[in-house]
């Protein structure tokens, strides 16, 4: 799965990198995050039809982590939708829909995944790994995004609507297996064009989630990224790689 990420960039910066043309208001709001975690609010990249000029554009906009489906009588189950399966993409309702007109790129800096304690510790806790692009650069997490209406808010309440989006899994790559058997699909800049149009269907998309993911780095963190109210450039500080008991 991935459950938790880091997106610290400026919004510029991050508008700069996906060609994007339009910042919503409230992404300028958002802080920066070393540790997003689910029903966050977090930063997403669409491309949606302008209302004003009806042309279809390239936005940066906030949407809460954990998607909730169109037809869903309240938001609750969101929390429980934070990713979706390469696997049951096209046979789940709930992400069909959105994966064959809503597709959304997600800027990240990096993601968290907790391998297992290694054979003869002492302690049980797992190990959480910060993986990063060994480059420096920022990662396209492929995600899907969603619309619900809020059925107790007035039609005129700026409220009513909540947007709220997923980040799509795969199973992991060999060299990542030791520390986590699924990873986020991450998509090059090539692909992007394809992956966020409109007129892209579900078919075209499908090729895009085997694609091959970028480099990365593996840093071992400390255990403060655990809790979900940690935040801070510090969590990214390296540890001791944990050695594996010679006798097991």
């Amino acid at each position: 799965m991935c459950g938790r990420y880091a997106s610290f960039r400026e919004d510029q910066d991050i508008a700069d990198e996906f060609a994007v043309a339009a910042v919503a208001d409230d992404v300028r709001l958002l802080p920066p995050s070393w540790n997003l975690a689910p029903t966050d609010a977090v930063r997403m990249v669409v491309e949606r039809i302008d209302r004003q000029t009806g042309e279809i554009t390239r936005q940066l906009r906030a949407a809460r982590w954990g998607l909730v489906p169109s037809w869903s009588k309240d938001a609750k189950g969101g929390a429980r939708m934070i990713n979706a399966r390469v696997e049951s993409l096209t046979g789940k309702p709930a992400f069909a829909r959105p994966f064959a007109a809503r597709r959304a790129l997600l800027p990240a800096d990096g993601y968290y995944e907790w391998s297992p304690a290694p054979a003869g510790s002492p302690s049980r806790a797992k190990q959480p790994w910060y993986l990063h692009p060994q480059d420096g650069g920022l990662l396209a997490l492929a995600g899907l995004y969603e619309f619900w209406k809020d059925p107790t808010r007035e039609p005129d309440d700026p409220a009513r609507w909540l947007v709220t989006a997923s980040v799509i899994t795969r199973p992991a790559d060999p060299e990542l297996e030791r520390i986590h058997d699924r990873q986020p699909l991450m998509l090059p800049p090539e692909t992007w064009d394809r992956w966020l149009s409109p007129s892209v269907g579900a078919d075209e998309a499908a090729t895009l989630l085997h694609t091959a993911a970028p480099p990365l780095a593996t840093t071992p963190v400390g255990t403060r990224v655990n809790t979900a109210t940690s935040d801070g450039p510090e969590l990214l500080d390296p540890v001791p790689e944990p050695v594996q008991d010679a006798g097991h």
